[in-house]
C-alpha cells in the first residue's frame, strides 16, 4: 500500500521525479471555458453548471430564503461548533492587522505606507455532493477582518440545484455578502470577468480541483489569487515515541483527500518504520473513502527511515510541506530548525484537523515546495500597501544634486530633468 524507504537519498530521488504536470488537455479545457464566460456570461456559466454538477438552474445567486432554510437544516451542535470555530478563526487574524504608518522628519519631510483593504474579493470554495464549510471559514472570515468592502463566494450547488447548508451557514456566520452557485473554471472566470449576475472581483481566493488552480493560474493578472495550490501534503516526523495508529490517521487524514495528495513520515524508529504499512492498511479498510486514501497512499505515500531527527529535519526543510507533524519527545527542540513549512503542528496531540477546522490559524496553505517561499492564507492578502511622501521645498534642494546623479547614471535625463528644473527654481528663488 505504502513504499518504505532505508534511506533518504532514494526517498528524495523518487519525490523529485514527482511533479506537477501542465496537464495540457486540462488546460484547453479551462481556456475554453474561460473565453465562453467572458463573452456569454450567465449563459455560459449557466450552461457548465449543467454540464459538470448537472444542475439545472435559471439564476446563479443563493437567496435570502436559501440562506434561512440552511440554518434550520443543521444540526445544533454543528451550527454551535462553526460559530466557536468562526470565533477561533476571527480572533486569530485580528492579532495580524497592521496599521497605516507616516514617519515625520525632523526637516518636513514625510514618509510612510497606508494599509489599504481590497476593494472586493471572491471566495471559492468546493462543494456538490461534499461540504467544506471550514473552507468558508476560512478565506471569508480574513478579508471581513482585513476591512474588504465586498466579499462573495461561489460553490458547486448540487445536483438539484441547492447548495449544502453547512456551506450556507458558514457563509452567513462568516459574513458572506452574496453566495453564488458556480464551482469550477467556469466560477474563478465570473469572478475575474463579472458577469450579468456575479460581479467582478479584485482577487481570487481558496482551494480548488485541478481545473480551479489552472483557471486561477490563468486569470492572475487580471485579478490577484493567493496561490495556485496543488494536491494537499503531510508530513509526520515522528521518533520512538509516536504510537502507529495515530501516525496512520494523519496519513489517512490527507490521503483521503485526493489520489494526488501525498502522505508521508520520516521516522528514526525502526519499529514504527515495520508497523506503519500494516496499519495504515487495517485503518484505510474502514473510511469511507478507502479507495482514495488507498490510491493516494500506494502513488504517493511513503515511510522514510533516517538516522537521527537532525536528518528528519533537513528531509522537512527540502520537502517544504504544506502541513507538517511533530510528533517526537520534544516538539519545541525541534521548531527552531523547521525553515519551511506551510503549518507546523507540534506533539503527538495537535494532528491536522485541529488546524483545518478549530483553532484559528488558516488552513489554505502553500503546497508542492511552495512553502519555501510562499505563506499561510492572511490577513496581508486582503490589502494593498501603498507608500505616501512628502518633500518641502528646502529638503528636495538639498538633496537635488544626488538624486539628479543617480537617475543620470541609469541614463533616465527626463528623471534627472524633473529634479533639476525645481532645482533651478529653487536657486534663483534663493539668490
Amino acid at each position: 500500500m505504502i513504499r518504505v524507504y532505508n534511506n533518504k537519498e532514494s526517498f528524495l530521488t523518487q519525490h523529485r521525479r514527482r511533479s506537477l504536470a501542465d496537464h495540457p488537455g486540462a488546460l484547453a479545457s479551462v481556456r475554453e471555458i474561460l473565453e465562453a464566460v467572458r463573452e456569454r456570461g450567465d449563459a455560459a456559466v449557466l450552461a457548465y453548471t449543467e454540464r459538470y454538477d448537472g444542475a439545472m438552474l435559471t439564476a446563479l445567486a443563493v437567496t435570502d430564503a436559501e440562506l434561512a432554510a440552511a440554518e434550520d437544516l443543521v444540526e445544533r451542535e454543528v451550527a454551535d461548533a462553526l460559530q466557536e470555530a468562526a470565533d477561533n478563526i476571527r480572533s486569530f487574524h485580528a492579532r495580524q492587522v497592521r496599521n497605516s504608518w507616516l514617519e515625520y522628519g525632523e526637516d518636513g519631510s514625510v514618509r510612510g505606507l497606508r494599509i489599504i483593504p481590497l476593494d472586493a474579493v471572491g471566495a471559492y470554495v468546493p462543494g456538490g455532493s461534499a461540504a467544506y464549510p471550514s473552507s468558508v471559514l476560512m478565506t471569508v472570515i480574513p478579508a471581513r477582518v482585513a476591512g474588504v468592502k465586498k466579499v462573495v463566494l461561489a460553490t458547486p450547488p448540487q445536483p438539484d440545484g441547492s447548495v449544502n447548508p453547512y456551506t450556507l451557514l458558514a457563509a452567513k456566520i462568516a459574513g458572506a455578502d452574496a453566495v453564488y452557485k458556480c464551482g469550477g473554471a467556469q466560477a474563478v472566470a465570473a469572478l475575474a470577468y463579472g458577469t450579468e449576475s456575479i460581479p467582478a472581483v479584485d482577487k481570487i481566493v481558496g482551494p480548488g480541483n485541478l481545473y480551479v488552480t489552472l483557471a486561477k493560474r490563468e486569470v492572475a493578472g487580471l485579478v490577484g489569487i493567493d496561490m495556485t495550490a496543488g494536491p494537499s501534503e503531510v508530513l509526520v516526523v515522528a521518533d520512538e515515541t509516536a504510537r502507529a495508529d495515530f501516525v496512520a490517521c494523519d496519513l489517512l487524514s490527507q490521503a483521503e483527500h485526493d489520489p494526488l495528495a501525498a502522505a508521508c513520515c520520516i521516522t528514526t524508529s525502526a519499529a514504527l518504520t515495520a508497523a506503519l504499512p500494516d496499519e495504515l492498511e487495517r485503518q484505510c479498510a474502514g473510511l469511507a473513502r478507502r479507495e482514495i486514501a488507498a490510491q493516494s497512499l500506494a502513488a504517493n505515500g511513503a515511510v522514510v527511515k533516517v538516522e537521527s531527527l537532525d536528518e528528519a529535519v533537513e528531509v522537512a526543510n527540502l520537502l517544504a510541506p504544506e502541513h507538517l507533524e511533530l510528533q517526537v519527545t520534544d516538539p519545541w527542540a525541534l521548531l527552531a530548525g523547521i525553515r519551511h513549512a506551510g503549518a507546523v503542528f507540534l506533539g503527538a496531540y495537535t494532528p491536522e484537523p485541529v488546524g483545518d477546522y478549530w483553532a484559528g490559524p488558516n488552513h489554505v496553505l502553500p503546497t508542492a515546495g511552495a512553502g519555501r517561499y510562499a505563506s499561510v492564507l492572511a490577513v496581508d492578502d486582503f490589502v494593498k500597501r501603498s507608500s505616501v511622501l512628502y518633500y518641502p521645498p528646502a529638503v528636495l534642494l538639498r538633496h537635488a544634486v544626488k538624486i539628479e546623479a543617480l537617475a543620470a547614471a541609469e541614463g533616465l535625463t527626463a528623471h534627472s530633468r524633473a529634479v533639476a528644473v525645481r532645482r533651478e527654481e529653487l536657486e534663483r528663488q534663493n539668490r
